[in-house]
């Protein structure tokens, strides 16, 4: 029977220590650094021969390096003679270069999924991905987990008049998300139409729904450069809004997204930490953690192998941690790491 291995890259490792925690478990032995002409060298400080290897990397920071340094990782544990080897990806890489949306584009979300199997990976677990669609790029299991359950939530514990409010996808790719978290919540949704130049650059908003004397909660799987969430917030003030919320997954907030959020009207930007946030919280206010709802590591339990970990599996079942946002929905985490 083989034991779980726990290896931590670098883009993430507070998040990566909190499942170690919550796992009774300590994160495996690993170095990793560059050579002078910036290769990435990994080398694996304990034996993974017939073991069940996890390791937790996001796709963050220096996105590239942390991707080269995962693919390694895999590599190097899958012919150390390990068991089995699961990428955690919080935040999937590429996730938006999904489709061939004009001449000559790649679908570079394709050809990571492909250079993760090809390192070895024989299984995955992700959050909230970009596009559902990404799941069937890969020919080895994937776990798309939710952040719907931490959404809700938050929503119902720190906005009092949260019966008054409207859920909003700020463009129509989100609609989907939107519905179900209103359904949930019992309140009425919006979405705003918008129409783009060139990437991170929005040239025209319509909204669509009434947020009149409303508060309203723009919902997204990720923002990067906060263009749209922000645009979308002086949207809803001039239609009537009352406050404006917006929460992500995945709080990206490259190039001047900071500054766009710390001059915008938002009562506040809530995120997971899916990518480390705490440098970007000291220079906004406004930026906050689900706390009580933040990542933990129920469903990356839940996702090893029963053989593995089986106490996880009396103490906690799955009939406690999951529920369906629908009949149609897949199931979703109420507690995530």
């Amino acid at each position: 029977m083989p034991n779980i291995v726990l290896f931590s890259g670098s883009s993430h490792q507070d998040l990566s220590q909190r499942v170690a925690d919550r796992l009774g478990l300590e994160l495996g032995k690993v170095i990793t650094k560059k050579f002078s002409n910036q290769e990435t060298s990994v080398e694996i400080g304990e034996s993974v021969r017939g073991e069940d290897v996890y390791i937790i990397q996001s796709g963050c920071g220096e996105i590239n390096d942390n991707l080269m340094e995962l693919l390694i990782m895999i590599n190097a544990c899958k012919i150390a003679s390990s068991s089995r080897v699961t990428a955690v990806i919080p935040c999937f890489p590429y996730a938006r270069q999904d489709k061939k949306d004009k001449s000559r584009a790649p679908i570079s979300a394709k050809l990571v999924a492909n250079m993760l199997s090809v390192a070895g990976a024989d299984h995955i677990i992700t959050m909230d991905l970009h596009a559902s669609q990404i799941q069937g790029f890969f020919d080895i299991p994937v776990d798309n987990l939710y952040a719907e359950p931490a959404v809700l939530q938050w929503i119902r514990e720190n906005i009092t008049d949260w019966k008054n409010c409207i859920i909003v996808s700020p463009d129509a790719g989100g609609a989907k998300r939107v519905t179900s978290i209103a359904d949930r919540l019992n309140v009425e949704f919006a979405l705003i139409h918008k129409e783009r130049k060139k990437a991170n650059e929005v040239d025209r908003m319509v909204l669509v729904g009434d947020v009149k004397d409303r508060v309203a909660i723009l919902v997204d799987d990720m923002a990067d450069t906060c263009g749209t969430i922000c645009h979308a917030a002086d949207k809803l003030l001039s239609a009537g809004a009352t406050k404006v919320y917006a929460i992500l997954t995945h709080g990206i907030f490259s190039g001047p997204a900071i500054s766009r959020i710390n001059n915008a009207a938002f009562e506040a930007v809530v995120v997971t930490n899916t990518i480390p946030q705490e440098d970007k919280m000291k220079h906004c206010s406004k930026i906050q953690h689900c706390k009580k709802t933040n990542l933990r590591s129920e469903l990356f339990m839940l996702s090893l192998p029963r053989r593995s970990y089986p106490a996880l599996h009396v103490n906690r079942t799955k009939a406690s941690l999951f529920q369906r946002t629908s009949n149609s929905d897949p199931y979703v985490g109420h507690e995530l790491w």
